[in-house]
């Protein structure tokens, strides 16, 4: 029974861990390592075999990848204030950037690309009155979160794949 609430958990927390790759409310590759970790100690993270059954999940890919989580969780904040940064912009910009971004989700794919550098945009403008100044500045913010969310989708992506291929193994 434990085992089949400990996939139902880890398939959870690898669906939201995909979804916290777009959402900046949740935290998607540490969502997905937990969704590793649950799945790690069930009996469905074992090859079974006559020894008594073998991890698929090893302790040394959970290590490799909570330091990948790690890293990947603190490059989030650090690239798209490195993308503002580098194109001139504010924190005024990185704080519309992260607003337009969560505004940005309820209209679609569209709005997860033209949300940040709207939000960077409209930021720039309430903080230096230029528009050229905000345009540069939005699409450099636009360029640290889109970097950022890639991050988070490989890495999230990664131990997606892992999870699924250990299940149908």
């Amino acid at each position: 029974m434990v085992d089949y609430v400990l996939l139902i958990l880890g398939i959870i927390a690898v669906i939201f861990g995909l979804i916290g790759c777009l959402v900046p409310v949740l935290p998607g590759p540490p969502l997905s390592f937990l969704g590793l970790l649950f799945l790690h100690f069930s009996k469905f993270g074992h090859l079974q075999n006559l020894s008594g059954g073998q991890h698929l999940i090893s302790t040394n890919t959970l290590i490799i990848f909570a330091g990948i989580t790690v890293i990947v969780s603190l490059l989030d904040y650090l690239v798209p204030v490195w993308g503002t940064k580098k194109f001139g912009g504010s924190k005024y910009g990185t704080r519309g950037a992260t607003i337009g971004l969560i505004i940005g989700f309820f209209f679609g794919p569209a709005g997860i690309i033209l949300g940040p550098l709207l939000g960077a945009f409209v930021g720039e403008m309430i903080f230096k009155d230029d528009f050229r100044y905000a345009l540069k500045a939005g699409f450099g913010s636009l360029v640290g979160f889109l970097t950022s969310i890639g991050l988070k989708l490989a890495a999230s992506g990664i131990m997606t794949y892992l999870f699924v291929r250990t299940l149908v193994m």
